[in-house]
Protein backbone atom coordinates (compact mmCIF):
# COMPACT_ATOMS: atom_id res chain seq x y z
CA UNK A 1 0.00 0.00 0.00
CA UNK A 2 0.68 3.75 -1.04
CA UNK A 3 1.46 5.93 1.70
CA UNK A 4 -0.61 8.56 1.80
CA UNK A 5 -2.00 11.67 3.80
CA UNK A 6 -4.79 13.69 3.97
CA UNK A 7 -6.98 16.79 5.95
CA UNK A 8 -10.57 15.17 6.43
CA UNK A 9 -12.04 18.42 7.31
CA UNK A 10 -11.49 20.20 3.84
CA UNK A 11 -13.72 22.59 2.13
CA UNK A 12 -15.43 21.97 -0.75
CA UNK A 13 -13.05 22.02 -4.21
CA UNK A 14 -9.97 21.47 -1.69
CA UNK A 15 -10.33 24.47 -0.19
CA UNK A 16 -8.86 25.45 3.66
CA UNK A 17 -11.86 26.14 6.07
CA UNK A 18 -11.08 29.30 7.64
CA UNK A 19 -11.12 28.30 10.93
CA UNK A 20 -7.37 26.68 10.22
CA UNK A 21 -5.97 30.37 8.81
CA UNK A 22 -5.15 33.53 10.11
CA UNK A 23 -8.94 34.59 9.66
CA UNK A 24 -9.83 32.33 11.32
CA UNK A 25 -9.32 30.80 14.56
CA UNK A 26 -5.62 29.79 13.20
CA UNK A 27 -5.81 26.11 14.78
CA UNK A 28 -3.70 23.04 13.07
CA UNK A 29 -6.19 20.82 11.27
CA UNK A 30 -6.85 17.44 11.97
CA UNK A 31 -4.54 15.40 9.56
CA UNK A 32 -4.74 11.52 8.91
CA UNK A 33 -2.65 8.54 7.15
CA UNK A 34 -2.62 5.60 5.81
CA UNK A 35 -0.14 3.16 4.32
CA UNK A 36 3.01 3.91 6.71
CA UNK A 37 5.84 1.62 5.11
CA UNK A 38 6.25 -1.23 8.22
CA UNK A 39 10.11 -0.14 8.27
CA UNK A 40 9.65 3.21 8.97
CA UNK A 41 10.76 4.46 12.63
CA UNK A 42 9.28 8.16 12.92
CA UNK A 43 7.16 10.16 10.57
CA UNK A 44 7.72 13.96 9.82
CA UNK A 45 5.38 16.72 8.67
CA UNK A 46 5.97 19.86 7.04
CA UNK A 47 3.42 22.42 5.71
CA UNK A 48 4.56 24.81 3.40
CA UNK A 49 2.96 27.57 0.84
CA UNK A 50 5.11 27.29 -2.50
CA UNK A 51 3.58 30.21 -3.67
CA UNK A 52 4.12 32.68 -1.49
CA UNK A 53 6.41 35.95 -2.34
CA UNK A 54 10.29 35.67 -2.28
CA UNK A 55 10.21 31.99 -1.25
CA UNK A 56 8.66 28.85 -0.25
CA UNK A 57 6.99 29.70 2.94
CA UNK A 58 7.22 27.21 5.72
CA UNK A 59 3.82 26.95 8.42
CA UNK A 60 4.51 23.83 10.99
CA UNK A 61 6.77 21.69 11.17
CA UNK A 62 6.12 18.27 13.40
CA UNK A 63 8.91 15.22 13.76
CA UNK A 64 9.32 12.89 16.25
CA UNK A 65 6.07 11.52 15.16
CA UNK A 66 5.08 7.91 15.76
CA UNK A 67 4.38 5.51 12.59
CA UNK A 68 1.45 3.83 14.66
CA UNK A 69 -0.40 7.23 15.41
CA UNK A 70 -2.36 7.40 12.08
CA UNK A 71 -2.57 10.74 12.01
CA UNK A 72 -2.58 14.83 14.28
CA UNK A 73 -5.77 15.71 16.08
CA UNK A 74 -7.07 19.23 15.37
CA UNK A 75 -6.04 22.22 17.09
CA UNK A 76 -2.26 21.23 18.97
CA UNK A 77 -0.78 23.12 21.37
CA UNK A 78 2.26 25.83 19.86
CA UNK A 79 5.02 23.71 22.56
CA UNK A 80 7.97 22.72 21.44
CA UNK A 81 6.69 18.91 22.56
CA UNK A 82 3.40 17.76 22.47
CA UNK A 83 1.19 15.68 24.81
CA UNK A 84 1.42 12.79 22.54
CA UNK A 85 5.26 13.31 22.74
CA UNK A 86 5.96 14.73 18.86
CA UNK A 87 7.81 17.77 18.91
CA UNK A 88 6.91 20.76 16.88
CA UNK A 89 9.77 23.12 15.31
CA UNK A 90 10.04 26.68 13.87
CA UNK A 91 8.64 28.15 10.71
CA UNK A 92 8.76 31.13 8.70
CA UNK A 93 6.97 32.82 11.40
CA UNK A 94 9.66 32.50 14.11
CA UNK A 95 7.56 30.44 16.09
CA UNK A 96 6.79 27.30 17.33
CA UNK A 97 3.68 24.81 16.22
CA UNK A 98 1.34 25.82 13.80
CA UNK A 99 0.64 29.09 12.18
CA UNK A 100 -2.25 28.77 9.61
CA UNK A 101 -2.60 30.42 5.93
CA UNK A 102 -2.23 34.37 5.46
CA UNK A 103 -1.80 34.89 2.09
CA UNK A 104 -1.23 38.61 0.86
CA UNK A 105 -2.82 39.70 -2.07
CA UNK A 106 -6.13 38.56 -3.77
CA UNK A 107 -5.50 35.02 -5.47
CA UNK A 108 -5.25 31.81 -3.41
CA UNK A 109 -2.03 29.79 -2.03
CA UNK A 110 -1.91 26.43 -2.19
CA UNK A 111 -0.57 24.84 1.07
CA UNK A 112 1.39 21.49 0.78
CA UNK A 113 1.20 19.12 3.59
CA UNK A 114 3.78 16.74 3.51
CA UNK A 115 4.69 13.53 4.90
CA UNK A 116 7.34 12.13 5.52
CA UNK A 117 8.26 8.21 6.61
CA UNK A 118 11.97 7.98 7.53
CA UNK A 119 14.24 5.56 9.11
CA UNK A 120 15.43 8.59 12.21
CA UNK A 121 15.25 7.25 15.70
CA UNK A 122 12.26 9.58 17.26
CA UNK A 123 14.47 11.41 19.59
CA UNK A 124 15.78 14.20 17.60
CA UNK A 125 16.16 17.23 19.50
CA UNK A 126 13.91 19.87 20.08
CA UNK A 127 13.32 23.37 17.85
CA UNK A 128 14.63 21.96 14.55
CA UNK A 129 13.46 24.14 11.39
CA UNK A 130 12.73 22.77 8.00
CA UNK A 131 16.29 23.16 6.50
CA UNK A 132 17.58 21.11 9.71
CA UNK A 133 15.36 18.40 9.83
CA UNK A 134 16.25 18.13 5.38
CA UNK A 135 19.65 17.81 6.38
CA UNK A 136 19.01 14.83 9.15
CA UNK A 137 16.45 13.02 6.81
CA UNK A 138 18.91 13.12 3.85
CA UNK A 139 19.46 9.16 3.44
CA UNK A 140 16.74 8.15 5.61
CA UNK A 141 13.36 8.48 3.69
CA UNK A 142 11.51 5.71 3.05
CA UNK A 143 8.56 7.12 1.59
CA UNK A 144 6.68 10.07 1.38
CA UNK A 145 2.94 11.47 0.30
CA UNK A 146 1.63 14.75 -0.27
CA UNK A 147 -1.55 16.59 -0.32
CA UNK A 148 -2.77 19.83 -1.40
CA UNK A 149 -5.32 22.43 -0.34
CA UNK A 150 -5.73 26.27 -1.28
CA UNK A 151 -7.39 29.27 0.77
CA UNK A 152 -7.69 32.99 -0.30
CA UNK A 153 -7.89 35.50 2.09
CA UNK A 154 -12.00 35.86 2.13
CA UNK A 155 -12.20 39.75 1.73
CA UNK A 156 -10.49 38.91 -1.71
CA UNK A 157 -12.84 36.50 -2.68
CA UNK A 158 -15.96 36.98 -4.48
CA UNK A 159 -18.01 34.95 -3.76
Amino acid sequence: MTMSVSLPDTGEEGLMKTRYTCDGENVSPEITWRGVPSGARSLVLVVEDPDAPLMTFVHWVVYNISPASGGIEENQPREQVTHKGYAQGMGSFHKTGYQGPCPPGSRPHRYVFRLYATSLEPNLERGLGKGSLEKLMSGHIIEKAETVVRYGRKWHQHL
